[in-house]
């Protein structure tokens, strides 16, 4: 049994309307993928991944991720603050997210939008904790900047996704109860650092995650140059995921089981509503 802690099922890669996953879904289920975690990325699709999540058997969360910032207000804040209070009982929803800070794209770096991404994040650090959930957070560019707000509005646990930072970044989440995620970045024979810190940090300090469609693991991916001559890119579903907890397993020289046992229970750790969701085996 896998869990995907990060899936944009809701994404124009999956096609329109709630069906059209369907066969997208019972894939990564045939697989062992035993449920996915969704991320709203704006206002907008709160709820659609609610309904996706309920529609799967799966889980979601709410939240303003940083690279929608710029098209955001604060009437998007007190939106999502109370979809937190309406949805307060659903046991689906997990955590608030996909937040963060994005300190890659060029846009997002000029001084004013670093403001406003501050101010977004630190708003929604607040509502996770008047809501009493978790948070899953987009580290791009970021880790030290984040670690700074988490330590002045620490949410108890989370996930830092996509985690890509240093091992010294990776001590300090850790430290702050959030657990790291791991997918499609780590399957290619390049990502020496990353694939060292998923060999070497400890068992439960790992998530595993797809971010599908986006990052999509090596034998998914192609080149830009070979995109432009016509060939086109994988598309990355949550059904992949085993294959990267494969990759990830033989990087520990561990069983698939036994890593799927053990980032199952992490995943569970860091947004203790899916114990509810997926209750221990008799």
């Amino acid at each position: 049994m896998w869990i995907d802690t990060h899936c944009h099922l809701d994404a124009p890669e999956f096609g329109a309307g709630p069906a059209a996953t369907d066969g997208v879904r019972r894939l990564a289920r045939e697989r062992g993928v035993a449920l996915c975690v969704l991320p709203a990325v704006e206002f907008a699709n709160f709820e659609t991944v609610r309904q996706l999540a309920h529609r799967h058997g799966d889980a979601y969360a709410l939240g303003i991720h940083p690279l929608y910032v710029p098209q955001a207000d604060d009437r998007d804040l007190a939106r999502l603050d109370e979809a937190l209070a309406r949805h307060r009982d659903d046991p689906r929803l997990v955590a608030v997210g996909e937040i963060g800070l994005d300190f890659f794209v060029p846009a997002l770096c000029e001084p004013a939008m670093r403001e406003r991404q501050v101010h977004f994040c630190r708003e929604q650090l607040r509502l996770a904790r008047r809501h009493g959930l978790p948070v899953i957070l987009h580290v791009r560019k970021s880790a030290d900047a984040l670690l700074r707000h988490l330590r002045e509005l620490p949410t108890g646990c989370g996930i830092a996704h996509a985690f890509n930072g240093s091992p010294e970044q990776a001590r300090a989440f850790l430290a702050l109860g959030f657990r790291l995620g791991f997918g499609g970045a780590t399957t290619f024979d390049t990502a020496r650092r990353l694939r060292a810190l998923a060999a070497d940090l400890p068992l439960d300090a790992l998530v595993l995650e797809t971010d599908a469609p986006d990052i999509p693991p090596q034998w998914l991916y192609t080149p830009a140059a070979e995109r432009a001559a016509g060939r086109a890119q994988g598309v990355n579903t949550p059904a992949e995921l085993p294959r990267i907890g494969e990759l990830v397993a033989a990087l520990r020289g561990l069983e698939p089981r036994v890593l799927a046992e053990a980032t199952t229970a992490n995943a569970k750790a860091a947004l203790p509503r899916l114990r509810a969701l997926l209750p221990e085996p008799a």
